[in-house]
């Protein structure tokens, strides 16, 4: 079925017109890149990636095969090796002279099995007898040499990411030397044994270039051995070895991915990922090396799906051409034959069905680039069983979203906090941190599951309630202030199906947060349940910061009385209008109060003024004249004369 594919090829491949035409192609994995060489005469090439919206093609004098081509960064320099002594460059910058210019290596009968670019401008030979670190004066048209190191080389494999470059030395070629190089500086880094599989003599096994490959997985640089048993009868199979190579430091064995079977293999890394793909079964494995399986300090790892081939890509061929599939580290996959390259993705739909624990589910998808709608998603169904027996795997799903969600939070409240203070001496570079779609905010849940879980009809409203608590609950343990409108969408569905009770007993024992929206929500609910009033009212007054609302609310039901109390209660009477307690008052009707509430103004007025009247900025000349017409001029409270 297509839907259990959960690998794919991406929609777009770049494909090279007349391919069988081609004599040499070449991948360039730093800049992606893909190098289709005709020769004939001058030799033709063309230059094409997945990124690229136009290729790049020229002619260059045919001094020979071509052995390796590659741009620099942003495609600058070219640099091609034609022979095993030397590297010719081209220059692509504007305004530069176009002709060649030639570097032999410096070291005496030496061998150059290769060149990688670690800059715009700087490149490194790996000869037979050790590494050469170049700069490359495009100007001048030359080449200054800024390092080198003399060591045997067999092989080496190169990790743009990181701009670290492994040798292959000894006899078997196990002891590798890994270089970093980083802006103008070439650093040696501790050297390490691969450890090979045990072998009868007189048979060896001698380490090859084909079973090694470095990426960097969650951050880390990882160097991946292909591992191969010899046939026997209690044989596991394959596995890939995972050695963290660290800056500084032993690079040490860490995690070991078992492949329980034989043959032939490549390796991929996607999304962080290890993808391994076995040839005569035409499927691939997945693995994650941050889903443990044991507590040992050496993580043993079982492919996290069943194994399943990469969702099949027509092609449209005209005529017979022969077709082979070469799989290259770093998501990227080149149909030689017919000249396309694709990116290999990953296909999170499918993996939900495949991956029935929804714990490690989760944990799976938090780790992967586009996760959120597809967590959203599995969200939804997983409420929509409506089975209460599967509240405690909710709340292990709501707890594993709010941890990423609280890391977030602190990290971003971190970056405000150094921003406002200002970097201290001798800080680092404070970076904002990415808002990536593993963070699933109350935002995101209250808009594609929680508010259109409620609307089910199909599901029972104690199952809906208990969801939205546990989901609550969740924000609570992560100490997530929890907005608002979670809370009014729990009063509307205990409103809904008449659970009046239950909406008291959250409100009395504080289990719904008090905030104002919320206490204007209880406001709107009288009608409905009359206590609502009161509990608003209790809400305002615990808040402290809402005494104007609670006098709006008291003086809005006609509570003149009560409205003056209250603010009297807190200190407030000082400073509040005389004008708009009288305009409640008239609109009672009821004149002994109008006749109370005039007096207490006159009588605040003589203790802040000296005197009872009611200055021209008060307005209340309409309610000093109803007084007198009520009263009569005698009732005035007389200012006191010394």
């Amino acid at each position: 079925m297509s839907e259990e594919h959960y690998l794919e090829l991406c929609d777009s491949p770049v494909q090279f017109e007349n391919a069988s035409s081609v004599n040499n192609v070449f991948f360039d994995e730093a800049n992606k890149q893909v190098f289709a060489v005709r020769s004939g005469g001058a030799t033709g090439v063309v230059v094409k990636g997945p990124d690229d919206k136009n290729s790049i093609a020229f002619r260059m004098e045919d001094k020979g095969e071509v052995k390796c081509i590659k741009f620099s960064y942003e495609n600058k320099i070219l640099a091609v090796q034609r022979s095993p002594k030397s590297v010719d460059f081209i220059n692509f910058m504007p305004d530069l002279p176009h002709s060649e210019f030639s570097q032999e290596c410096k070291t005496k009968n030496a061998t150059v099995l290769g060149f990688c670019w670690t800059s715009w401008n700087e490149i490194v030979f790996i000869t037979d007898q050790g590494v050469e670190f170049y700069q490359v004066l495009p100007d001048k048209r030359s080449l200054k040499l800024l390092k080198s190191h003399s060591i045997n080389v067999n092989w080496y494999v190169y990790c743009p990411e990181t701009s670290v470059i492994l040798l292959s030395t000894t006899v078997q070629g196990n002891v590798l030397q890994p270089f970093a190089f980083k802006c103008g500086t070439m650093s040696k880094m501790s050297k390490f044994e691969i450890e090979l599989p045990v072998v009868t003599k007189p048979a060896k096994i001698i380490l090859s270039e084909r079973d090694i490959a470095v990426a960097t997985i969650y951050g880390q640089l990882y160097v991946m051995y292909l591992k191969h048993h010899s046939r026997t009868g209690n044989n596991p199979g394959a596995e890939v070895v995972l050695y963290h190579l660290q800056r500084e430091g032993a690079c040490k064995r860490s995690h070991i991915l078992k492949l329980n079977t034989t043959g032939k293999f490549a390796l991929n890394v996607v999304d962080n990922l290890v993808i391994v793909h076995h040839q005569s079964s035409q499927t691939s494995f997945m693995f994650d090396i941050k889903m443990k399986d044991t507590d040992s300090n050496l993580n043993i790892h079982q492919p996290v799906l069943p194994a399943r081939s990469i969702h099949p890509y027509k092609i449209a061929l005209t005529g017979t051409v022969s077709v082979s599939i070469t799989v290259l580290c770093h998501s990227v996959t080149f149909l030689l034959g017919s000249g396309y390259l694709w990116y290999l993705q990953v296909k999170l739909k499918p993996v939900v069905s495949l991956l029935q624990d929804k714990s490690k589910l989760m944990e799976f998808l938090l780790r992967r680039r586009d996760c959120k709608m597809v967590i959203l998603s599995v969200c939804s169904q997983m409420l929509s069983r409506g089975d209460k027996g599967s509240l405690p795997v909710v709340a292990i799903v709501f707890d594993k979203l709010n941890q990423v969600y609280k890391e977030y939070l602190e990290a971003e409240q971190s970056y405000t906090m150094v921003m406002e203070c200002g970097p201290s001496r001798g800080s680092t570079a404070h970076k904002r941190p990415v808002r990536t779609q593993a963070v699933i905010d109350q935002s995101d849940m209250y808009t594609h599951v929680l508010s259109l879980f409620t609307e089910r009809k199909d599901v029972s409203h104690k199952f809906i309630i208990a969801v939205l608590m546990e989901y609550i609950r969740s924000l609570n343990q992560f100490q997530i202030t929890v907005q608002h409108y979670l809370y009014e969408l729990v009063i509307k569905t205990l409103v809904q199906h008449n659970l009046l009770y239950m909406l008291h007993q959250f409100l009395q024992y504080h289990v719904l947060s008090d905030s104002k929206p919320l206490a204007c929500l209880l406001l709107s609910l009288e009608s409905t349940y009359p206590p609502a009033h009161q509990l608003s009212l209790d809400m305002l007054k615990r808040l402290s910061t809402a005494n104007d609302e609670i006098v709006e609310v008291l003086l809005s039901k006609q509570q003149v009385l009560g409205a003056l109390r209250f603010i009297r209660s807190v200190g407030g009477h000082d400073n509040i209008s005389a004008r708009k307690f009288l305009d409640a008052a008239r609109q009672t009707k009821d004149q002994m109060l109008f006749y109370t509430i005039f007096r207490f103004f006159e009588q605040r007025n003589q203790r802040l003024r000296g005197s009872p009247n009611f200055t021209p900025g008060e307005h209340c000349e309409e309610h000093v004249a109803y007084f007198k017409q009520a009263f009569g001029e005698q009732a005035f409270i007389k200012p006191v004369t010394l």
